[in-house]
């Protein structure tokens, strides 16, 4: 039987060492990698080279050493080059957005974390919907998705954390040394998002209020820079955000809320 085509476009597939490692330390703390039995996670669309597909490994293992990852690439000529670095728990596969599970991970029909950054972000917006119904239907019970965006060097991040029914969360990442306002992650925003960063709409609401925070938190400075953004997180609170309360999360510039709070 003929295999399908993989659904999706090929990407620019622009990737660097270290640049998913802030969404990366974001995974370890997910309960479906630290509790589910050799689960899979994907990194779909990985690029031109394996490296994120690698770090993920490297990264995931340490919370749960069962850990199998698959990096999913849509142009064939990728998966060729990335098959000198699999091993029996890092492996590469040919597809897009439908998530083929190779022969090596038979034992499940479906994964348990997918990783998608940079990707949507090169597609129209009238697109991300399919492209995310299509992720959730290849998730487990317990799956979860994990869609977004960063600059080239991973500094400024922000994605949306997705489970089977729906969108549920959204969080932004952020290098603190020399940040001049945490509104610079506009330029990063999901694709689901960015277009939506206009006066009358909820996330430009919540990047205004967050640069305001963030000035009046400008005496935390001499503190350092994890103070000032704790602090602008507990502003955030007092303006009626409901920041998920992860004082220590916020110490390394990561703020996470409902994204139904930010999404009209």
């Amino acid at each position: 039987m003929a295999s399908k085509k993989p659904v999706g476009e090929i990407t620019r597939g622009t990737t660097n060492p270290n640049r998913l490692r802030r969404v990366d330390r974001y995974l370890t703390k997910l309960q479906a990698i630290r509790t589910i039995e050799n689960p899979i996670a994907v990194d779909l669309g990985y690029g031109k080279t394996p490296i994120t597909a690698q770090e993920l490994y490297q990264r995931l293992r340490k919370v749960n050493p069962g850990v199998r990852v698959l990096g999913v690439e849509i142009d064939p000529v990728r998966v060729s080059e990335a098959k000198e670095f699999e091993t029996g728990s890092l492996v590469f596969s040919h597809g897009g957005f439908e998530i083929p599970i190779p022969e090596s991970f038979s034992d499940r029909k479906n994964v348990d974390l997918i990783r998608a950054f940079n990707v949507l972000r090169q597609y129209p917006e009238s697109e991300v919907e399919a492209a995310w119904s299509m992720m959730q239907s290849r998730l487990s019970k317990e799956g979860i998705i994990v869609e977004g965006t960063c600059d080239e060097i991973g500094r400024v991040s922000s994605w949306i954390t997705l489970d089977r029914e729906g969108p549920k969360l959204f969080t932004i990442s952020l290098r603190l040394r020399g940040l001049e306002k945490p509104s610079k992650v506009a330029e990063r925003l999901p694709k689901a998002l960015i277009h939506k960063n206009t006066p009358g709409n909820k996330i430009f609401d919540y990047l205004l209020d967050l640069d305001d925070a963030f000035a009046k938190a400008a005496g935390f400075a001499v503190f350092g820079p994890s103070q000032r953004f704790i602090q602008t997180a507990k502003i955030m609170q007092q303006k009626g955000w409901a920041i998920q309360q992860e004082p220590k999360r916020w110490g390394l510039g990561e703020l996470t809320i409902s994204y139904q709070l930010v999404s009209s």
